[in-house]
């Protein structure tokens, strides 16, 4: 009896952990791109999406609305459109689920649209490759309606910081996550990696325009007092405003506009 109620048990938790892997750590499926809409009109738009970082960019819309008007000559409208806590795999297939994100792209055309994922995904721990199919999903949507990806290397947030303030459950999916997935607890290098990896893979060099973590981020003990909130893992004001100013001459060196 014990011998199947044994086996009975490993049956179980090898069913639960399959499970596990198919709906959290998995890599997302490629989906055909919809169009977007082209209005016939002179004002340039920017998008925002992404996790935490582009829901809180909400209240900063009108400083870089500024700061493009004034290098562009044109009328500029920035949109921003963030989910807080969510994976590079969920933003991606919330551009087909999600039917407020949808209607985000569905009802206005963007030329340029800075993208932040990934940060969720080594907070949470998840594979490289899982974000580098995410990823790579979102860029070929934007590049299938003739948008220019703007991807934000991952910055250099206090990692640390983030697992210490955990409770005890969530530390120890973490833990586990780092061993299914091989990835340590300090991760953001390996992200970044992953990002040039399938940047040379897909020959991305030309078409899209990656924000390195380095040309605004690059001194990490003086850029957690100065840019960042105290718990270390999001921009405050003066953080926007720097991250703001590289996105405005990704857009300026582009040759389109």
């Amino acid at each position: 009896m014990k011998k199947y109620l044994s086996l009975a048990i490993l049956l179980i938790t090898s069913i639960c952990t399959g499970i596990a892997y198919i709906f959290y750590y998995a890599p997302p499926h490629w989906r055909q791109p919809y169009s977007c809409m082209m209005p016939e009109e002179d004002t340039f738009r920017i998008a925002y999406i992404g996790d935490s970082w582009a829901f809180f960019h909400k209240n900063h819309e009108c400083k870089i609305t500024q700061m493009l008007e004034d290098t562009l000559h044109r009328p500029v409208r920035v949109h921003s459109y963030g989910i807080c806590g969510q994976t590079s795999k969920e933003i991606y297939e919330g551009l087909f689920d999600n039917s407020d994100f949808k209607h985000f792209f569905q009802k206005r055309r963007y030329e340029v649209c800075f993208v932040s994922v990934g940060i969720n995904d080594s907070y949470k721990k998840m594979s490289t490759n899982y974000y580098k199919q995410s990823v790579d999903g979102i860029i070929q949507f934007l590049l299938a309606n003739d948008i220019l990806p703007l991807i934000q290397e991952i910055p250099d947030y206090n990692i640390h910081e983030a697992y210490k303030r955990q409770n005890t459950a969530r530390k120890i999916l973490r833990r586990v996550s780092m061993c299914v997935n091989n990835v340590p607890l300090d991760c953001k290098q390996n992200f970044r990696d992953a990002l040039n990896e399938l940047i040379q893979e897909k020959d991305y060099q030309d078409s899209i325009s990656v924000i390195r973590y380095k040309s605004w981020n690059g001194h990490y003990k003086q850029d957690l007092q100065n840019l960042y909130w105290p718990e270390g893992m999001h921009l405050n004001e003066h953080g926007y405003e720097v991250l703001d100013s590289m996105i405005v001459k990704a857009i300026c060196e582009h040759s389109a506009y």
